[in-house]
């Protein structure tokens, strides 16, 4: 039975990463580069890259396409567009990213690191109203919290 970094180890064969510093610098260059963040709304809203397009990963290949009414426009159309896939950690835009391959996204990529990595390399995010969140507050809101029996049992 495969595990969870089983399946995204799987997809790194075929889904490119780059680090923040590689997406701070590709916004610069490219202003038509799409972020699309796939966690869920609540994690959005607390806090994001300003002007990323919100996608839960539940609902993105269905998002990503016409005549479903998750559509997103934006993401259809952006097949041939410069696209980065973040989540809180990069695990979640792994499989996102690989599944926008398999859809025909050509140039997609995934944030390795994550939000959590965004964060450390100190970016800038905002909350829903679009006020700057801080670095500090971010990394309490980014660090695991994992009940007991969460935990593998020993």
């Amino acid at each position: 039975m495969k595990k969870f970094l089983d399946l995204i180890s799987d997809c790194l064969g075929d889904v490119g990463e780059i680090m923040p510093w590689d997406l701070e610098e590709r916004l610069a260059a490219n202003p038509d580069l799409l972020v699309v963040d796939v966690r869920e709304p609540y994690e959005y809203d607390a806090m994001h890259i300003q002007g990323s397009l919100s996608v839960p990963r539940g609902i993105l290949e269905s998002a990503c396409e016409w005549d479903y009414e998750e559509t997103i426009p934006e993401l259809v159309k952006a097949r041939e567009r410069e696209v980065v896939v973040v989540c809180r950690s990069g695990y979640r835009s792994v499989l996102s990213a690989f599944s926008m391959k398999m859809l025909g996204f050509e140039n997609v990529v995934s944030l390795k690191t994550g939000l959590r990595g965004w964060n450390d390399f100190e970016q800038p995010l905002v909350d829903r109203q679009g006020d700057p969140v801080d670095v500090d507050d971010a990394e309490v809101y980014f660090t695991p919290r994992l009940r007991e029996d969460q935990l593998s049992p020993k």
